[in-house]
């Protein structure tokens, strides 16, 4: 069976392709399988602290491949199939975004459909210019709300923006996803890796436990019962990350004017006779 992701694995981080260019990417079978065993897996990979994700060819991710046998399946099966499906393809953007990795997604070309819900369920968002994206989904007969987006859009671009694209299936380009602020930056198409690059390597500069706990609390708090309940799970974060050696040299760099360098061993814990200010 010929792989339809490809992994690259660099120093602390990984670059995932979607690696179908002649169908733009379409999720398949294979495709969805694959995607769903990587990022259920990286929970238990702390060495890698960040993941790119891309697409190969003309495209990020063109949606569900109605080719393939998952194709049929929503095309022709019963319910019982349907659901299963539907199930496969809803725990990839659940891993997602339970894994404790942040996710960059370099979008070029098309995002649609299922692809666009990959780019919503990454924590930044980095496009090149002329790249659109779109739900897809109303236009071709199912309901416009699929694979979170009833639940990630609006969170990230407002509910009247949100009602907009998911009701009409309208496309939405680069240019005005940055200005509604789903996506951080739009470049030149040349300068697309550079510019993913700049984010992954701000973000390893970081304590590694540090890094992990801040996706974790921004996944918790925008479901928060209030702001209490977010200054508490942010009041016990930063206790416990105070505690560790990396804050200890962070400070200390700081105070020298140094850049800290951090890595994981630094996440251990060093009780207060162990630090001198």
């Amino acid at each position: 069976m010929t792989s339809r992701i490809n992994i690259e694995a660099f120093d602390q981080w990984e670059r995932v392709t979607l690696s179908s260019p002649a169908t733009l990417n379409a999720l398949s079978d294979t495709m969805t399988s694959e995607l769903l065993d990587y990022f259920t897996r990286l929970a238990d990979r702390p060495e890698v602290r960040v993941v790119v994700l891309q697409g190969d060819g003309r495209g990020f991710c063109s949606g569900l491949d109605l080719s393939s046998e998952m194709g049929r399946v929503f095309a022709e099966a019963g319910p019982v199939e349907k659901f299963a499906a539907q199930a496969r393809l809803r725990n990839i953007i659940i891993a997602m975004r339970r894994c404790p990795q942040p996710i960059v997604a370099a979008i070029h070309g098309v995002a649609a459909g299922g692809g666009f819900s990959l780019a919503l369920a990454s924590d930044i968002r980095v496009a090149a210019e002329g790249a659109r994206m779109h739900a897809a989904f109303i236009r071709i007969g199912s309901g416009g709300c699929d694979l979170g987006s009833s639940y990630l859009l609006p969170r990230l671009i407002g509910s009247s923006a949100a009602a907009e694209l998911l009701l009409t299936g309208r496309s939405l380009p680069a240019d005005r996803a940055l200005r509604l602020g789903l996506l951080a930056d739009v470049v030149p198409s040349e300068q697309l890796g550079a510019a993913v690059q700049q984010f992954v390597d701000e973000m390893l500069a970081t304590g590694p436990l540090a890094l992990r706990m801040t996706k974790e609390a921004l996944n918790y708090n925008i479901d928060a019962s209030g702001l209490e309940a977010a200054l508490a799970l942010e009041d016990r974060q930063q206790v416990l990350l105070t505690q560790t050696y990396n804050f200890a040299n962070g400070v200390n760099s700081f105070r020298r004017k140094e850049a800290p360098v951090y890595n994981a061993e630094g996440d251990a814990v060093y009780g207060s006779r162990d630090y001198t200010p």
